[in-house]
């Protein structure tokens, strides 16, 4: 899995980026990000031993060149973050078929596992406090929490391990999970948000936890433009309820207005409490996504 997430050159450019969280600020931990607390400073505080995944750029040289031993500089008010990766693993992701020509470059969840080792890696690579979580309808399958950019390996063996299928409670899946994390930090939300039950109250619990929220709300380009006409018997993944249509141009206005209604009302619920929000369809490279459209809301910097 590892040589069909990254290559050498997208790997540097991750490499150089790292999470941002405005409001939280709780590391136990001495990292690698500097607090923005007025009156902090960040002198040199101490010295630990080097350990496997450290960061080469905080190794003490100078007293390498004496002891033959490497040491890491600590300074004084440089915190880890509290990183969570929530990414879906519900049925409704497991699409388009991956046996279909699109299904292979448009699949949301192969996108989806694709985001998140991305994210993960930016986050170990930065001695983040990294949680990844994937949401099923049979209860999450967790990895973590871990730090240290040795552990991205393990991380890409569990996203593969994982699998779409069934119908989850996404807003049930998020509260459950306000009250398993040990502290807050900056959760990061993949999903199609395709649930029966809505997400807002999952949303809020995590909110009310003290988390810096973003979703990422992933939607393949036939689901924002359905290329669909005629007579047409339309299944649910989750659910497999069937349903007889005829799809005809004002059919497809229909669907055109209620799907940007939809997107409006997520856009407006998120701005309300502050979180983070950005829809993308799968035909974007994940990398881009990254790189690009996460930096400009300023997730990553």
């Amino acid at each position: 899995m590892a040589e069909k997430l990254f290559d050498e050159k997208t790997l540097r450019k991750l490499e150089q980026l790292r999470l941002v969280a405005n409001r939280v600020r709780a590391g136990a931990i001495k990292g690698e990000r500097r607090s923005t607390r007025r009156g902090t400073s960040v002198e040199f505080a101490d010295y630990r031993n080097y350990t496997r995944g450290d960061d080469l750029r905080r190794l003490d040289w100078n007293i390498y060149a004496r002891l033959e031993r490497p040491f890491i500089k600590l300074l004084e008010e440089e915190e880890d973050l509290s990183v969570q990766i929530l990414f879906d693993a519900s049925g409704s992701m497991d699409w388009p078929d991956l046996n279909s020509g699109a299904g292979r470059d448009t699949h949301k969840f192969t996108y989806g596992q694709r985001l998140a080792a991305g994210l993960g890696h930016i986050a170990l690579t930065t001695g983040d406090h990294l949680t990844v979580v994937g949401l099923r309808a049979d209860g999450p399958q967790v990895w973590g929490p871990m730090r240290g950019r040795g552990r991205t390996l393990a991380l890409l063996d569990f996203l593969e391990d994982v699998r779409p299928g069934g119908l989850t409670d996404l807003s049930a899946a998020l509260r459950d999970w306000s009250l398993r994390m040990a502290r807050p930090g900056l959760v990061l939300i993949v999903s199609d948000l395709l649930s029966p039950t809505g997400f807002e109250t999952g949303l809020d619990a995590l909110l009310g936890r003290g988390a810096e929220v973003a979703v990422i709300h992933i939607l393949a380009p036939d689901e924002t433009n359905p290329p669909l006409a005629g007579d047409l018997s339309l299944v649910d993944t989750e659910t497999r309820h069937q349903q007889d249509v005829t799809i005809d141009a004002p059919m497809r206005e229909l669907y055109a207005q209620r799907f940007l209604a939809w997107r409006e009302q997520i856009g407006a619920f998120c701005a309300g409490r502050g979180v983070h929000y950005l829809m993308v369809e799968t035909s974007v490279p994940w990398e881009e996504l990254i790189l690009f459209d996460l930096r400009r809301l300023q997730v990553v910097k």
